[in-house]
């Protein structure tokens, strides 16, 4: 039975509280007025009087000595002062800032202010969080500390979410929205006169007016209607709006763009490397082309020229374009949208290194030797004019397929792509002898037609991607390391070393997988080594998904700490300015780097409104995990409308997961994710081997083992939760 798309009406947890579980009503009862009264009180900045207090807590009479007895007692604990009748909270009374991360189950946690990245999120019970939502700013009090914190909600500072998209339902006088991000358990009253006429069924974007209390729910009014749910560009406006990207620019912003003017003349001091013949190497369907690569040969090696689009020159400090590209931080990507850190004229017009054009360019000039190691580095503001625009696709037809048609349209570039093809392979065999850990992880490829998914497949990824990968790897290596030597501050890109307690669990899970594993150290090597012995295997996918959960984030950071990944004492970003912002800071630093000896003033600053360093690297790791999560959860989406009219469909699939719940899987033509209830498995009582990471049925002992392939057919697919259940194959083995 296929079960309704868009569920039920959802009620909230700051709808209705309960009791802790153990704990006598009157201790619970005292709690929630101590915390009323801290409200009351850090929303204030003078002293409050008994009566006040009274008043605004709207106690009844027989409440008022179990009042005076708290404030008694917090005046004891040093937690309020008082003054005669009157009373005031002292700084912040263990009170802590934080910002709440809900769960789609009604629980949370609360991300402190200033935590360190070590310390544990308090978690807030469903019945502790005091009428905040997803995303709030909220003063936190700590209730136990033991194990994992744990905390109750005291004051909501600022709501987080002001507007949501969701599934309008009309009924009768008002209607409901089901908010579309399940972090929001709750729905929104809708009255008639805030509709906007929208039908039921129908996706919307609506406004909150009141966030509600324990007796009433939240209310909001429509202020777009944005169509059918079922649309893929709807679905994918929604995920725009559940993450509050920015659609367009700031009026001022615009107005700055619309002053810009191209620089066509090779001055200030550039290089004039426009005899040099480059070419860009990208997608398809590519439309801001932000490095260009040429490789010479020498009579010792190799000079690869690597020119990076100049956005530097048009995007000056503290502008109204550079303080929008740091809010931004990053390019978004959708498969038939971009939400671009710069406006289209620059990102994909001034700074476009488009063929055929003058175009102002920051390159890094490296030497290598025959054996592939680098023997010098030169930096410098250039003017480029690029030879072609190549695909991937192409460039793989005249290098590595060879076909003579291809090799004879672009004969003019053969010895240059020639030469690249050499130094890239040189490049690529030292950086896995060093360690380097060839993470090879395919990635779905989603095509969209006529506001429907038309296929999700695997992404093509050859031997050209490869080679563009090496050069601008080895431009970012060379720019962090004279950085770091010059003592220049900057972004570094860093990637600290595994969890050991984490590397075990993933040492534990490949060898039940059957998985021969190298000796164990600490090491990229080892990491590699283990790639290497899967490559190839039916659980290859698994692998390398397990050891990047396994891996930390890697993040910037304005100390240089290295990167375990790639095995690399020095990294950064440099080569993406047009869409990534630390890039940007990088092009600036080693613009003054390089200009050094033709002032003595002191250097202007490189970041938006003077931030500092500390603060640019945490805002800028957020936001780069914000496009992250915007890309899995439109493809979630998407992945779900693709299915979501083949329930009783047949997969082919790999097991990628197995716990109390079940096993989850992954299909293996176009990497879409689901899983399979443990109460699904009706031919037998299945027991959960978590050391082996597998389900063993008690009577059949039939074995459902992680990273065996396995036959799944499509059950149900929820579009709210965004979930895909299937169950396996009637004939699966």
């Amino acid at each position: 039975m296929v079960k309704k798309r868009f569920g039920k009406p959802r009620t909230g947890p700051t709808l209705r509280k309960h009791p802790r579980r153990g704990r006598p009503d009157h201790l619970d009862h005292t709690d929630h007025l101590a915390d009323s009264l801290l409200q009351f009180l850090a929303g204030r900045e003078d002293f409050a009087g008994l009566g006040e207090i009274i008043l605004g807590l709207d106690l009844p009479r027989h409440e008022r000595k179990t009042l005076k007895d708290l404030l008694t007692a917090l005046e004891k604990r040093g937690k309020i002062l008082r003054q005669g009748n009157t009373y005031k909270l002292v700084g912040d009374s263990g009170l802590i800032r934080a910002t709440l991360e809900l769960n789609s189950r009604g629980f949370g946690f609360a991300q402190v202010e200033g935590a360190g990245r070590q310390d544990k999120d308090p978690f807030i019970a469903r019945n502790n969080l005091n009428g905040a939502s997803h995303g709030d700013t909220v003063l936190i009090r700590l209730i136990s500390d033991r194990g994992r914190p744990e905390a109750r909600v005291v004051k909501v500072l600022r709501r987080g979410i002001s507007r949501l998209c969701g599934i309008y339902t009309a009924a009768g006088k008002s209607g409901y929205l089901t908010p579309d991000n399940d972090r929001m358990p709750f729905t929104l009253l809708i009255r008639r006169n805030n509709s906007l006429g929208a039908r039921s069924n129908t996706a919307v974007l609506a406004e909150i007016l009141d966030y509600g209390d324990s007796g009433q729910p939240p209310e909001g009014k429509i202020i777009e209607i944005l169509g059918d749910p079922l649309s893929a560009t709807v679905q994918v406006r929604m995920a725009v709006e559940q993450f509050e990207l920015s659609r367009s620019f700031p009026a001022a912003v615009n107005e700055e763009t619309d002053r810009l003017q191209p620089l066509t003349e090779c001055e200030g001091g550039r290089v004039d490397l426009r005899q040099i013949p480059h070419v860009t190497i990208d997608g398809e369907s590519a439309k801001d082309f932000d490095d260009a690569i040429a490789v010479e040969e020498t009579g010792n090696g190799f000079r690869l020229y690597v020119s990076i689009a100049d956005v530097s020159h048009y995007v000056r400090p503290g502008s109204a374009i550079d303080r929008e590209a740091y809010r931004r931080g990053t390019s978004v990507y959708f498969p038939d949208l971009v939400i671009p850190m710069l406006p289209e004229r620059l990102s994909n017009d001034l700074c476009s290194l488009v063929p055929d054009q003058d175009r102002p360019a920051f390159t890094a000039i490296l030497d290598y030797n025959a054996r592939g190691q680098r023997t010098g580095e030169k930096f410098s503001r250039s003017m480029i004019k690029s030879r072609q625009r190549f695909t991937y696709t192409t460039v793989r037809r005249i290098l590595y397929d060879r076909e003579p048609a291809a090799q004879e349209e672009f004969s003019h570039l053969l010895p240059m792509l020639e030469n690249a093809r050499v130094l890239a392979d040189l490049l690529a065999h030292r950086r896995m002898k060093r360690g380097a850990i060839g993470f090879d992880i395919p990635e779905p490829e989603i095509l969209l037609q006529e506001e429907k998914v038309a296929s999700i497949d695997r992404a093509e990824r050859n031997l050209a991607h490869k080679l563009i990968e090496e050069f601008m790897l080895a431009a970012n290596e060379a720019v962090a390391e004279t950085m770091d030597r010059e003592r220049r501050p900057v972004l570094f890109r860093i990637h600290e070393r595994p969890d050991p307690l984490k590397v075990e669990q993933f040492t534990e899970a490949t060898r039940a997988m059957g998985l021969q594993l190298p000796p164990f150290e600490l090491t990229p090597s080892w990491f590699a080594g283990v790639v290497a012995k899967a490559e190839h295997s039916p659980a290859q996918y698994v692998v390398n998904n397990l050891m990047l959960r396994t891996m930390q984030q890697a993040r910037y950071s304005p100390d240089n700490n290295g990167h375990f990944g790639l095995a690399a004492d020095f990294y950064l970003h440099f080569t993406s300015p047009i869409r990534r912002y630390p890039d940007l800071v990088a092009h600036r630093v080693l613009a003054q780097l390089i200009s050094r000896s033709r002032t003595k003033d002191k250097p202007p600053p490189v970041l938006a409104d003077n931030a500092s360093m500390a603060d640019a690297a945490l805002h800028l790791s957020k936001r780069e995990r914000v496009a992250v999560d915007v890309e899995r959860n439109t493809q979630a989406r998407l992945s779900a409308l693709f299915l979501q009219d083949r329930i009783g469909e047949e997969f082919e699939a790999i097991i990628s997961g197995v716990s109390t719940f079940g096993m989850f899987v992954e299909l293996l033509d176009s990497f879409i994710s689901g899983a399979i209830p443990l109460s699904d498995l009706t031919d037998d009582y299945y027991i959960l081997d978590s050391r082996a990471h597998r389900l063993i049925g008690e009577r059949t002992r039939r074995t459902f083992q992680m990273g065996d392939l396995l036959r799944v057919r499509l059950v149900q697919v929820d579009m709210l939760s965004k979930k895909i259940t299937f169950a396996p194959a009637p004939d699966a083995e």
